[in-house]
């Protein structure tokens, strides 16, 4: 069964920072792009950002110049840097691991900004 393991989330405080991690058990050469996702409690979960295997990045306009998005091809993890971290911005942070067929989607780690 394929996994999808995000880790590094937790507590911090605003303006703090945090790294996620997301590791899959899906094959190098199936992987095409990877990405960070976000819901809030009550809210429609949303991109945060995504890089594709070649190393392109798109970002949610509200993170640019905060957050850094970047992935191992070899170990077939993406990492999140986030900055300045506000509590808004507290939400569950899912992975997305897009295949050439599909996708797969981790069980998420929780993110709590506080003020």
């Amino acid at each position: 069964q394929v996994q999808v393991v995000e880790s590094g989330g937790g507590l911090v405080q605003a303006g703090g920072s945090l790294r996620l991690s997301c590791v899959t058990s899906r094959s190098t050469a199936s992987i095409n792009v990877m990405g960070w996702y976000r819901q809030a409690p009550g809210k429609q979960r949303e991109l945060v950002a995504s890089i594709s295997r070649g190393g392109d990045t798109n970002y949610q306009d509200s993170v640019k110049g905060r957050f850094t998005i970047s992935r191992d091809n070899a170990k077939n993890t993406v990492y999140l840097q986030m900055n300045s971290l506000k509590p808004e911005e507290t939400a569950v942070y899912y992975c997305k691991v897009v295949t050439y067929w599909g996708s797969d989607w981790g069980q998420g780690t929780q993110v709590t900004v506080s003020s």
